[in-house]
């Protein structure tokens, strides 16, 4: 049974995003998602910064959600039904204190991680309400079917990044305002960023990655030994090491 309409998979293709206003969990579920993050701010304080990297390969709680057959079925109607988990992270921008995130591409970031970039699809969870005005994510559509620019370096204590993409139409931008429990998907070619937060309000997110088992992974990548694979349904051609084998 379809998840997502047709019209919806097509934009995802077209622009290469969506927004789905629907709750993704249960809100019991939900709670329990949110609990397991303020769990990690707390252990992690100050040091959280604005983002927790792959919070799962040490808290398999968070695999309860992150191979959810109501996040996989929406996955699989974007990239196919041979899936793999990528990585996920809490992402947290404090009220008044919250870097912005300058203009990239994940692909890009992740370059020779993969033979290829067609088939990442990022989930972004609302844990808080996500706007303008507390740095909401922000896109420009249709990039993800143009090649990856030529990148620059900017002031790394500034910005959650240490380099941008140079050339980007700002006036073309479209922001994903979200409530809690309603998520975007993006493409991991997609040019996207974020304004830092001005506001009295924390936006945090939650993002599950998942790539087709179509793709192989570069085992020679120095950033591949390490990064813990997960299988999550269909089939797996190229044999991906993963940790549920």
């Amino acid at each position: 049974m379809a998840v997502l309409p047709q019209s919806a998979i097509d934009q995802y293709h077209r622009e290469g995003y969506y927004i789905r206003r629907e709750p993704l969990f249960p809100a019991t579920d939900f709670d329990r998602l949110c609990a397991i993050f303020e769990e990690h701010l707390t252990d992690r304080g100050e040091k959280l910064g604005d983002e927790l990297d792959t919070p799962h390969f040490h808290d398999e709680r968070l695999l309860e959600f992150l191979m959810n057959d109501r996040v996989l079925d929406l996955v699989e109607e974007l990239i196919g039904p041979d899936i793999g988990l990528w990585s996920s992270h809490f992402i947290s921008k404090e009220p008044k204190t919250g870097r912005p995130t300058p203009w990239h591409t994940d692909a890009g970031y992740w370059k020779g991680r993969f033979d290829a970039f067609t088939g990442i699809v990022t989930i972004w969870l609302a844990i808080d309400r996500a706007d303008e005005a507390n740095g909401c994510m922000r896109v420009i559509p249709g990039t993800h079917r143009d090649a990856d620019g030529e990148y620059v370096p900017i002031d790394a204590a500034a910005n959650t990044f240490a380099r941008e993409l140079q050339g980007v139409d700002e006036s073309r931008a479209v922001y994903f305002e979200l409530d809690p429990n309603q998520c975007s998907l993006h493409d991991s070619r997609l040019v996207h960023g974020a304004k830092a937060n001005t506001s009295d309000r924390r936006r945090t997110g939650y993002t599950m990655r998942y790539f087709s088992q179509e793709m192989k992974l570069n085992l020679d990548h120095p950033r591949s030994a390490g990064h813990k694979l997960w299988h999550c349904r269909g089939k797996n051609p190229h044999g991906n090491p993963v940790v549920n084998s």
